[in-house]
């Protein structure tokens, strides 16, 4: 199924920003794109959804969606969005989170279609071969620390502290474009939008050391209408591994969204037409308290996730609870 794939975020509202000529690109070529995925837990969550599901819908469009999983740069820790240094992990655990999070992207991404079939990149593939010396020789002097200091998820973290080790993060993350471009062809690096500066360092280094050109595109991150963080209840994280959050527990969380963001998460996480969730809409304005979104959406990704089995047994929970 070959559709314009910004056309396709933008309906759904899952376009933050993009480089000039990165639309042109995509509507010209099968484009090769990636999206990093941090292996910090064993299991990826339903805040990781969004990006799983901009390379769906990537793929989709007739795209070739590639997932790195950041062995090297989950030694290191992205410093994005945190007020604090975060825990490093060793090899064995990292390796451990990679392959839990492989068989969950393998449930949304189609591995075995030809020329756009997904792919699964780890980058301590290419960083287990530099060294500390080689690095800042040849791809720190691409880069000015004016530049780096410039990025929000520096300048939010200067006043508190923030180690090297921190700063250096977006150089990484910007190499690994750097490398994926060089190699394999990869033009567009996708992303939260919290993730802008990580991405643009990248196509900044592409035109330094490579003399070339790539494209950066970014989702919204997504809050709940009430204004709180999409992905959390009142028990923590909700987690897309049956051991960390039963599906009943999964099915619950998207069945009891409220209107507005039942609505909004249904044209993020739904792969239904745009004619589909247009009509739904219509049919729960008519008699909300049917709750017809919630119900499918909450059906839609439940399957997904887990099975036709445990969606059977979580709904049956609920009918007996309610």
């Amino acid at each position: 199924m070959n559709t314009n794939f910004v056309e396709e975020l933008r309906w759904r509202g899952m376009l933050h920003d993009m480089m000039p000529e990165t639309e042109d690109l995509l509507t010209k070529e099968m484009v090769k794109g990636y999206i990093g995925f941090d292996p910090t837990a064993d299991s990826l969550g339903v805040g990781n959804m969004v990006q799983i599901m901009t390379l769906v819908h990537f793929q989709r469009a007739g795209h070739k969606p590639i997932a790195l999983v950041g062995g090297a740069t989950g030694m290191v820790g992205d410093p994005s969005g945190k007020s604090a240094e975060r825990n490093l992990l060793d090899l064995d655990t990292l390796q451990h989170n990679l392959d839990c999070q492989k068989r969950q992207l393998e449930k949304f991404l189609d591995f075995d279609c030809g020329a756009n079939s997904a792919e699964i990149v780890n980058n301590y593939d290419w960083f287990k071969e530099f060294d500390f010396l080689g690095f800042i020789r040849d791809v720190g002097k691409h880069m000015s620390v004016n530049y780096m200091m410039a990025k929000d998820s520096v300048k939010k973290r200067l006043d508190t502290g923030m180690s090297f080790t921190e700063f250096s993060y977006q150089l990484i993350q910007g190499y690994d474009f750097y490398h994926l471009w060089k190699n394999d062809g990869v033009k567009l690096q996708m992303g939260g939008s919290d993730q802008w500066g990580n991405i643009t360092t990248g196509t900044e280094l592409i035109r330094r050391l490579g003399r070339g050109s790539a494209h950066a595109l970014t989702t919204p991150l997504i809050k709940k209408a009430d204004g709180t963080k999409f992905g959390k209840s009142e028990g923590g994280n909700i987690w897309l591994d049956p051991e960390r959050t039963t599906p009943y527990a999964f099915y619950q969380f998207w069945l009891n969204a409220s209107d507005v963001d039942a609505e909004n998460y249904m044209k993020i996480f739904s792969i239904k037409s745009r004619e589909e969730i247009e009509s739904l809409i219509i049919t729960h304005q008519e008699a909300p308290f049917k709750r017809a979104l919630q119900k499918a959406l909450a059906e839609e990704v439940t399957l997904r996730v887990h099975s036709q089995a445990d969606l059977e047994n979580a709904k049956a929970a609920s009918q007996i609870l309610f």
